[in-house]
This record gives structure tokens, C-alpha cells and sequence, in this order.
């Protein structure tokens, strides 16, 4: 089975993952590999911050991996929090700070349209010793509602205030099967699945 890394130690993204691309791909923690610290993300774009991300594993272990960078983007916020989603509330990445934020700017508006984004970027080793590694970057959106109060135990993140159009529950209700068959990083986990099958 091929190996691959995923750029992170986020249980819940590297359980998505595994889910996905199960009996396909091993997909392997940041932890599996050893490696300790952070990688930075200081770059504009979700996509900026994803290249970035698989680039800094890969410049050390020079090895097939991807990363991802997830955005909530409000509509009535002009798009925020857009690439800063998990530092929304202060570098602490803590989420129920986050939703409590988000909800408070959002106030009483009447427009509650969000879309949550996923950009992956995956960079595999070059078949022969002179060739150069390829980036190839993968897509996955979903809209919804973001609703006035939290609802749902699982999930992470904002998913107990973002319910996707088409449901009457947020992201936190649903089972993980049903989010990862809808949800923005589903979707471009299934694109990059497709994208390394038929290579």
C-alpha cells in the first residue's frame, strides 16, 4: 500500500483522511514520521498556506505528502475569517473562542451564508534522481447557513454553527460518514484520490 504523509497531527483531520483513503493510501501523521515543531503559515491564501505547509515536509523528508488549509468564509463578514479560520479569535487556535467571535459579529443579521474551503496541496518525489517534484493542488467547497447558537457534540472546529445546505442538522449532528461524504476537505480528499488512482 502506498504510503503517504499527511502534514499534521490533528486527529480529526487525519481521521477524515484515513477514512477516505482507506485501502488505498497509509496515511501517515506528522507525528508517525517523528517530526516535532510547528510548520509555518503565515502566507495570504488558503492555497499559499497549503503549498507551504507540504513544502517544508517535503524539503526535509523528500517524500510524498500534502497539506491542507481549511477556511470559513461569512459572507455578511466579507468573507471573513476566510485563511485566518483558526486564529480568528487569537494565535491559541482555540475554537470555542472562535464560534463565540464569529457569532458575536454576526449578530442579528439576517444573512447567515458561509461556505467552508479546502485547499490541498501535494507534492510527490520525482520518479527518477533528476526529475523535480510535482505540486499539484486540489479544491473542496460546501455552503451552508451559519446558525445563531451551537448544536451537535462531534465534529471540530465551527462545525456545531455551520449547517450545509440541504440538512436540517449542523456539521456536529451529522454522523462522520455523512460529513465526510459532503464536506469541503471530503471533497478534495476524493479529488486527490482520484487525481493519484489514474495516474
Amino acid at each position: 500500500m502506498k504510503e503517504i504523509i499527511f502534514a499534521t497531527n490533528n486527529e480529526h483531520k487525519l481521521s477524515e483522511a484515513r477514512a477516505i483513503l482507506a485501502n488505498r493510501f497509509k496515511v501517515l501523521s506528522l507525528n508517525d514520521i517523528g517530526f516535532e515543531g510547528d510548520i509555518p503559515e503565515t502566507a495570504t491564501t488558503l492555497n499559499g498556506n497549503a503549498v507551504m505547509k507540504a513544502q517544508y515536509i517535503y524539503d526535509r523528508y523528500h517524500t510524498d505528502v500534502f497539506a491542507d488549509d481549511t477556511g470559513l468564509e461569512v459572507d455578511a463578514l466579507g468573507g471573513a475569517p476566510g485563511v485566518y479560520s483558526a486564529r480568528y479569535a487569537g494565535e491559541a487556535h482555540d475554537s470555542e473562542a472562535n464560534m463565540r467571535k464569529l457569532l458575536s459579529e454576526l449578530g442579528d443579521s439576517s444573512n447567515r451564508n458561509a461556505q467552508f474551503t479546502t485547499v490541498i496541496a501535494l507534492i510527490e518525489k520525482p520518479d527518477g534522481t533528476d526529475g523535480t517534484p510535482s505540486l499539484k493542488c486540489f479544491t473542496g467547497a460546501v455552503k451552508g447557513q451559519i446558525t445563531r447558537e451551537k448544536y451537535g457534540r462531534g465534529g471540530f472546529g465551527y462545525d456545531p454553527i455551520f449547517r450545509p445546505d440541504g440538512y436540517t442538522m449542523t456539521f456536529a449532528d451529522l454522523s462522520p460518514a455523512t460529513k465526510n461524504d459532503i464536506s469541503h476537505r471530503g471533497r478534495a480528499l476524493r479529488k486527490m484520490a482520484q487525481y493519484l488512482l489514474n495516474k
